[in-house]
C-alpha cells in the first residue's frame, strides 16, 4: 500500500514539474471543446466587460480549447495578447505575476476519464471562475455553477 501511496505522490509531482496550464483533455472532441469555449466566454462576457477589458495570456495555447478561447474573445471585442516565449519582457512580467499591460490570463482543462467529468478553470489576475461538466453524447452539460474565487 506504502508503495502504491508514493507511486500516485510521484507521478503527481511529475505532472506539476511541467507547464501548470493548458488543456490536459487532449483527446477532446473539437465539438466539446467548441461547447467549453462558448461558455467560458459567456461568463467571462459576463464578469470582465468586452471592449473595456484587456487579458494578457500567461501560457501558450497549442490546443484546440485555446485557439477557439482566443478567436472567441477578440471576436467579442477583448483586447488580447497572446504568450510569446522569445519576448524577455514578457517572460519577465510573467514571472512578477503582474502585468501593467493587461490582466494576466490562463486556463486549466482536466477531465477524469472514469466517469466523463471536466473541469475549466480560468484565472484572471488573482481570481479564478471554475466549472464542472459531464460529458454525454460527444457534447458537455454543465455539473453546476459557475464560482468565482476572488
Amino acid at each position: 500500500m506504502r508503495k502504491i501511496a508514493s507511486l500516485a505522490l510521484l507521478a503527481t509531482l511529475a505532472g506539476c514539474a511541467s507547464s501548470p496550464y493548458g488543456n490536459f483533455a487532449e483527446n477532446t472532441s473539437t465539438s466539446i471543446n467548441q461547447a467549453l469555449v462558448t461558455d467560458t466566454v459567456k461568463q467571462l462576457v459576463a464578469v470582465y466587460p468586452p471592449a473595456h477589458t484587456r487579458f494578457k495570456l500567461i501560457h501558450e495555447t497549442p490546443d484546440a480549447y485555446g485557439r477557439a478561447l482566443v478567436a472567441s474573445l477578440r471576436a467579442k471585442g477583448y483586447s488580447l495578447e497572446e504568450f510569446n516565449p522569445q519576448d524577455s519582457k514578457q517572460v519577465a512580467e510573467v514571472q512578477k505575476s503582474g502585468s501593467t499591460t493587461g490582466l494576466a490570463m490562463n486556463y486549466i482543462i482536466d477531465i477524469t476519464p472514469e466517469n466523463n467529468l471536466y473541469r475549466v478553470t480560468v484565472r484572471v489576475g488573482y481570481q479564478s471562475l471554475t466549472r464542472g461538466y459531464i460529458a454525454q453524447s460527444n457534447t458537455v452539460y454543465p455539473a453546476g455553477a459557475w464560482t468565482r474565487k476572488e
